[in-house]
């Protein structure tokens, strides 16, 4: 790729400056693009009225009537109204490329000769009876969100996951070129100004007290319970351990002296988000037992603040966790004892915790950031369309 800034169109079905839309993921991907590769213009919160409508209510009488999913939003009515709408747009400028994150929908049937590049942290393939949305769907709407996602991989000149996991999918799954595929980490969705300098994520110290901090919106898919069990066991073996929980509730049977829960904090707050760095200069150990998870920003989160990580080896985790460096990862089946087992082994040595840390601030800054990552871009557009460009005809 050469030294030439791209014209890239964005497209995105929610307002890509909201952080809030895919946990910040589209915003720092835009921050990405926009510092490393090219001038963006947003084509955003693109709604075709009548297949969402009747999408929606196709869903929810499915649901009601027969007890199955269906998913309209990888339907090719979707896609093809989608489609209608961002033709238009693209006709009213010109551009280079085409960057589409996370819905796949919107590229089966674009009408345009532009390269196309999809950015993604799963397949519908590798989610189907792994992620709620995808599980126990109608027999036709599993054949359609297949063959739409299909298209989508093959119309692309190139695709970037975050994880391994997800690229063996679309190679394996979907027979994808290899060639055509790449991973490229994603790193946390924080402004890279506030992210703490080396120094000073390495200068704290864990005290006597071990400090848990556990972070998702959702207590049941990310295991929860299970983090709280490796709480109240850590406290059983001796250990004082606080569990700190940010982004939800938890039932009320979760009820502890040493559990703090904050049931939500605002990034784009500048006090909430200051309290979000407190607590991560405070943590000792980020604990996740999810059971499901795509990739997990917060674990490149916790590496910036220098913060091991202790998580379920599920889905792409194991592409942000990487065993005895930035953390460890336990089975599906692992308990809050063998999780507790693990912490106490780790937070009782010094010599291990105080390496982990180190190595997880060191990934961070090697991998797990956003530089890295359109590094990568870069490249996989250089390979894919570039070098493809000056092939002579």
């Amino acid at each position: 790729m050469d030294d030439r800034r791209l014209k890239i169109a964005y497209l995105t079905s929610t307002d890509a400056r909201n952080r809030h839309a895919w946990s910040g993921t589209q915003f720092s991907i835009w921050n990405a693009l926009q510092k490393h590769v090219g001038d963006i213009e947003l084509i955003h919160s693109v709604k075709p009225f009548f297949p969402l409508l009747i999408g929606k209510i196709a869903t929810g009488l499915s649901q009601k009537l027969l007890h199955k999913r269906y998913n309209y939003r990888h339907s090719k009515m979707l896609a093809k109204g989608y489609a209608r709408i961002v033709n238009k747009r693209l006709k009213e400028n010109s551009y280079d490329l085409i960057v589409v994150p996370a819905t796949s929908a919107f590229i089966p049937y674009l009408k345009t000769a532009l390269p196309i590049a999809y950015i993604g942290d799963s397949t519908v393939k590798s989610s189907m009876n792994y992620h709620r949305a995808l599980s126990n769907m109608l027999a036709f709407s599993s054949t359609e969100t297949i063959a739409t996602e299909r298209l989508a991989f093959n119309r692309a000149n190139f695709l970037i996951f975050s994880s391994e996991w997800a690229a063996n999918s679309a190679i394996n799954d979907f027979k994808i070129n290899p060639d055509k595929v790449f991973v490229a980490p994603f790193g946390p969705n924080m402004e890279t100004s506030t992210l703490p300098p080396g120094e000073l994520a390495l200068s704290k110290r864990k005290g006597t007290d071990c400090r848990l901090f556990f972070i998702g919106v959702n207590w049941i898919d990310k295991g929860g319970s299970i983090a709280f069990d490796a709480m109240v066991e850590l406290n059983n073996m001796g250990i004082d351990t606080q569990l700190t929980v940010c982004g939800c509730v938890p039932p009320a049977e979760f009820n502890h002296p040493k559990l703090n829960i904050i049931p939500f904090l605002d990034k784009n707050n500048e006090e909430q988000r200051r309290k979000l760095d407190e607590i991560y200069l405070h943590t000792d150990f980020v604990i996740l037992p999810t059971r499901f998870e795509a990739f997990g920003v917060v674990f490149s989160e916790a590496s910036a603040f220098g913060i091991p990580s202790i998580a379920t080896d599920t889905g792409g985790v194991s592409s942000a966790v990487i065993n005895g460096e930035n953390g460890f990862l336990l089975p599906y089946s692992a308990t809050g004892k063998d999780y507790a087992k693990l912490i106490a082994e780790i937070f009782k040595d010094d010599d291990t915790y105080y390496s982990l840390a180190k190595e997880s601030r060191n990934l961070f800054e090697t991998r797990l950031n956003w530089d890295n990552w359109a590094k990568i871009f870069k490249e996989a557009y250089r390979k894919t369309i570039s070098e493809a460009e000056q092939l002579p005809v």
